[in-house]
C-alpha cells in the first residue's frame, strides 16, 4: 500500500466556512461574464471579482461578478443569477443590474483602510485604491460595490471611467446619438423608399396639422395656427407652430413680441366648450410698452370669447414656489426616503416627510390649478398663465388644468399628447432641469416629477378616471434618465432641431427624413418593453368612452350619464386600494370636504362664487368623463410610495400593497373580455356589434391585462413576485438593515400624512 498523500494547505484552509463558500463562487469558472451590448455600445473598462452589496451589515452577503463601464451604462454581470433576483419588469435595452450613465447623480469612492472618501467628477485623479464604489442614482437607487477581491488598479480605473463617462462634455456625446444612428441604418430594409410614415398614435405637435386637429377637437373657432416662428427665426424657445387669436395678424405679433421674454407671446393651450380659453405667456420685459402691449393682447383674447368676457391673469412667479424651493424639497425628501435610516417612531418619520415640504408643494400646485379651473368653468373667463420665461411653472399648471377639465387627457394617448404639447414643445428645459450634462446644479429641479406626483394624487382619488397606472407614471419618470429618446434630452424645439440636423449629416441620414423616424420619442414604448410588459400600463378600473359592456347579448359602447355614477367611483377608500379593508374610512371623502368647507366658511361670511362653485361640485356625484377636481385639504395628500420607496427593502411588503387589488381586478377584467370575445364568436358578426378594442386600438387577439384570468380547474394564487414594490424589486439595492420590517407599518397600510393642527385650522380649499 502507498502511504496517504499529504495535502498541502491552501489559502482556503485559513478562511472561515462562510467565506470559503464565497471564494468558491468567485473562483469557479462557471461561465464567461460578458455584457449584452447595444448597437454602437463599447466596453470602456471592467474589473472582475466584484461584490455587489445587498446588506451593509453582513460583509459577505451579496452577488459576485464583473463590473463593466461602457459608453452607455454601468453594468454588473453576476456569476450566479438566482431566479428570485429577476425583476418582473424586463427592460429590452437595460439589464436588471444596469444603470444608464445619465442616471448617475454621484460617484463616490471609499477606502476603508485609509478612511478616505471622494466624490468623483470628470477628469479627476484618484490618489488611493478604492475598496468600495457607491453609486447614487437619479431614480433613487443606491448601489454599492466592494473590491476586496478585485485588482486594486483595475478597480481604480473602472471607477475613474464611470465618473468620466457620466459627465459628458457635450450633448452629442450622449450614447443616444450613436445608438439611434446605427439603428436607423441597420433597419433600412424595414423602410420603403428610404422613409417610413409615422406610426405613432401620439401627436408630436411639430406640424401645423397636429394643432389644427386640436383646435377642431376643442371647437376653438376664434383661434388660428400661426407659423411666424418658422425655422425659429422669431423665438429660440417657442415651437415653429403656435396657436394665437384669429384677430391678431402676424405683423401684430411681430410688433408685440419684443416686449416679451424671448419673444414668447401669448400661446393658446386649450378651449372650453363655453368659449373660454387657456393661454400661457412669458413676462413683459419692456416697462414703457408694458401697459399698451397688455391692453392690445388682452383685447384680442377678449374678442376670441363668445361673450367678450375679460380674461383672468395669474402670475405664477408670485403665487407658487420657485424651482429652487422645489429642488430643495426634493433633496430633503430623497434624504429621508433613501439615505437616512427609518426612525423608530413612525410619527417622527412622517413629520420629517411633512417638513420636507414636498407634499405641501404638490398640494399648492393642485390647489392653484383648481382655482384657475374655476375661472374657466365657473367664471366663464379665459385664463392667462404668466411666468417670467413661460417654461417651468406654466408647464405644470397648464397641464394639470387640462387634466382636470378634459377627459381626453386622462387616456393613455391623450396624456402623452398633453406632455408633448405642454412640456416638450412648449420648451421646458429638460436638458437643464434634468442636468444631463452635470454642468450646473443650480439649474436642476424636478418639476416634471412634481407634475407626475400631482397626477398620481388625482389617480389615487379617482382610480377609475384614468386609463393608465402608477407603474406607467413611474416608468415615464425613469425614462428621463435613458438618453436614447428625443423627448427628455433637449431644452427647446430649436435645440432639438439643430442637434438632430447635425446628427443626420454626421450619420449620413437623407435630408428631409422625419426626425421621429431616426431619433424617436419615448412614446414608442415597444423599444423599451415587450407587449406583455406594456399591459402593466393599463388600468383595469378605467371607465372611459371606449369601454365596452354587454347588454342583451350584444357588445355595446359603455356610456353613463352623470346621475348613474355611484358614490364608490368618486374615490375608492384608501384602505381598499391598499388591499386591506378597514373601518376608518367608511364614508366618501368628498362629503367630508363639503363639511369642512361648511364649518370653516359659513360662520365667517357668505360663500364667495368660487367657494360656492367648489361646494356645489363636491356635493354632486363625480362624472368621470367630465370635470374632475381633486380633494385639496392637507389630509388628502398621500405619499407616492411606489415611486419613493420601491428600492427600500424595509418598506417592501411581500404579497401586499395596492398590487394585490390590481392583481384581482386585472384577472376579473381579463375574464370579462374573454367572455365577451366568446359571445361575439357565438353570435357572429352583425352590423350592430361594436368590436372590442384594446387601449392601443389593436384588436383583442392580444390580452389587455398583465394578470390573466385563471381557469376554474386552476384557482388563482398570488404570484411570488407580488410585493408593494411591484413591478420593481429592491433586491440588489443598498439596504440599511438586514431585518425586514420597521415600525412604519401603519403608514404602509394607508395612514395619511397630517400636517400640523395650526396648518389645518388655517387651510381652505
Amino acid at each position: 500500500m502507498f502511504p496517504a498523500k499529504v495535502t498541502k494547505p491552501t489559502f482556503k484552509c485559513y478562511l472561515p466556512p462562510a467565506q470559503t463558500d464565497v471564494k468558491n463562487t468567485v473562483e469557479k469558472p462557471l461561465k464567461k461574464l460578458e455584457a449584452k451590448l447595444l448597437s454602437g455600445e463599447i466596453v470602456v473598462n471592467e474589473v472582475n471579482f466584484v461584490r455587489k452589496c445587498i446588506s451593509p451589515e453582513n460583509n459577505q452577503e451579496g452577488l459576485w461578478g464583473k463590473l463593466i463601464c461602457t459608453n452607455f451604462k454601468v453594468s454588473f454581470i453576476p456569476q450566479d443569477t438566482s431566479p428570485k433576483q429577476k425583476s418582473t419588469l424586463s427592460h429590452l435595452l437595460l439589464g436588471e443590474h444596469d444603470i444608464p450613465l445619465t442616471c448617475l447623480e454621484q460617484v463616490v469612492t471609499v477606502n476603508d483602510t485609509k478612511g478616505k472618501k471622494k466624490v468623483l467628477g470628470s477628469n479627476q485623479k484618484l490618489k488611493f485604491n478604492p475598496t468600495e464604489l457607491i453609486l447614487y442614482c437619479k431614480d433613487l437607487r443606491v448601489i454599492r460595490f466592494c473590491f476586496e477581491e478585485a485588482g486594486p488598479e483595475s478597480a481604480r480605473k473602472v471607477c475613474l471611467a464611470i465618473a468620466h463617462y457620466s459627465h459628458p462634455a457635450d450633448l452629442q456625446l450622449l450614447f443616444g446619438f450613436e445608438y439611434q444612428g446605427r439603428r436607423y441604418h441597420e433597419s433600412k430594409e424595414e423602410r420603403v423608399n428610404g422613409s417610413t410614415p409615422r406610426g405613432l398614435q401620439t401627436p408630436i405637435f411639430d406640424r401645423s396639422s397636429d394643432w389644427d386637429r386640436e383646435i377642431k377637437r376643442t371647437n376653438a373657432s376664434e383661434w388660428r395656427v400661426c407659423s411666424i416662428n418658422q425655422s425659429y427665426a422669431f423665438s429660440s424657445s417657442l415651437p415653429e407652430h403656435i396657436v394665437v387669436p384669429s384677430s391678431l395678424t402676424d405683423q401684430d405679433l411681430m410688433q408685440y413680441a419684443s416686449s416679451f421674454t424671448d419673444h414668447r407671446i401669448p400661446m393658446w393651450c386649450w378651449s372650453h366648450s363655453n368659449g373660454s380659453a387657456l393661454v400661457r405667456m412669458a413676462s413683459l420685459t419692456d416697462p414703457l410698452q408694458q401697459k399698451k402691449t397688455e391692453q392690445k393682447i388682452f383685447a384680442a383674447i377678449t374678442k376670441s370669447h363668445p361673450q367678450r368676457n375679460e380674461p383672468f391673469r395669474s402670475d405664477l412667479d408670485k403665487s407658487l414656489p420657485s424651482i429652487l424651493d422645489i429642488q430643495s424639497a426634493f433633496v430633503k425628501l430623497r434624504q429621508i426616503c433613501i439615505l437616512d435610516p427609518f426612525e423608530e417612531s413612525e410619527e417622527r418619520w412622517l413629520s420629517t416627510i411633512e417638513n420636507s415640504r414636498w407634499l405641501e408643494y404638490v398640494r399648492v400646485f393642485l390647489k392653484h390649478s383648481a382655482e384657475m379651473v374655476y375661472h374657466l368653468e365657473g367664471g366663464n373667463s379665459s385664463v392667462i398663465l404668466q411666468e417670467e420665461e413661460d417654461r417651468d411653472l406654466n408647464c405644470v399648471v397648464s397641464a394639470l388644468m387640462q387634466l382636470m377639465l378634459d377627459p381626453r387627457y386622462r387616456s393613455l394617448i391623450g396624456f402623452q399628447s398633453l406632455v408633448q404639447k405642454e412640456w416638450v414643445m412648449a420648451g421646458h428645459r429638460f436638458l437643464d432641469r434634468c442636468n444631463h450634462l452635470k454642468k450646473n446644479d443650480k439649474e436642476e429641479s424636478p418639476l416634471f416629477l412634481l407634475f407626475l406626483d400631482c397626477v398620481w394624487q388625482m389617480m389615487n382619488q379617482y382610480p377609475a378616471a384614468f386609463e393608465f397606472t402608477e407603474t406607467y407614471l413611474t416608468v415615464l419618470s425613469d425614462s428621463m434618465w435613458i438618453p436614447l429618446f428625443s423627448t427628455f434630452l433637449f431644452s427647446s424645439s430649436k435645440q432639438r432641431a439643430q442637434h438632430l440636423m447635425d446628427f443626420a449629416k454626421h450619420k449620413a441620414i437623407p435630408q428631409g427624413e422625419d426626425q421621429v423616424v431616426y431619433f424617436p420619442p419615448v412614446w414608442e414604448w415597444s423599444q423599451q418593453f415587450s407587449t406583455k410588459d406594456q399591459t402593466l400600463f393599463n388600468n383595469p378600473m378605467y371607465v372611459g368612452k371606449g369601454a365596452a359592456c354587454v347588454q342583451n347579448g350584444e357588445v355595446k359602447t359603455f356610456k353613463r350619464k352623470q346621475k348613474a355614477y355611484s358614490s364608490t367611483l368618486r374615490g375608492t377608500p384608501t384602505n381598499l386600494r391598499n388591499g386591506v379593508k378597514g373601518g376608518e374610512e367608511s364614508l366618501t371623502r368628498r362629503s367630508s370636504l363639503a363639511n369642512e368647507l361648511k364649518s370653516e366658511l359659513t360662520p365667517v361670511k357668505d360663500l364667495s362664487p368660487s367657494e360656492r362653485f367648489f361646494k356645489d361640485w363636491f356635493s354632486r356625484p363625480a362624472d368621470l368623463q367630465g370635470l374632475l377636481i381633486p380633494l385639496l385639504m392637507p389630509s388628502h395628500m398621500a405619499f407616492w410610495k411606489l415611486f419613493f420607496l420601491r428600492w427600500v427593502p424595509e418598506a417592501c411588503i411581500s404579497k401586499g400593497g395596492p398590487v394585490t387589488t390590481y392583481h384581482k381586478l386585472s384577472q376579473l377584467v381579463d375574464e370579462i373580455e374573454i367572455l365577451q370575445s366568446q359571445l361575439r364568436q357565438y353570435k357572429g358578426t352583425s352590423p350592430g356589434n361594436t368590436p372590442l378594442t384594446s387601449s392601443g386600438g389593436n384588436p383583442t387577439d392580444q390580452r389587455r391585462m398583465y394578470f390573466q384570468a385563471s381557469s376554474p380547474d386552476d384557482p388563482s394564487t398570488p404570484p411570488e413576485c407580488l410585493t408593494s414594490s411591484f413591478p420593481f424589486t429592491p433586491t440588489g439595492n443598498l439596504s440599511r438593515r438586514t431585518v425586514q420590517g420597521t415600525p412604519i407599518s401603519k403608514f404602509l397600510n394607508g395612514a395619511r400624512i397630517w400636517l400640523s393642527t395650526e396648518t389645518l385650522a388655517n387651510d381652505t380649499v
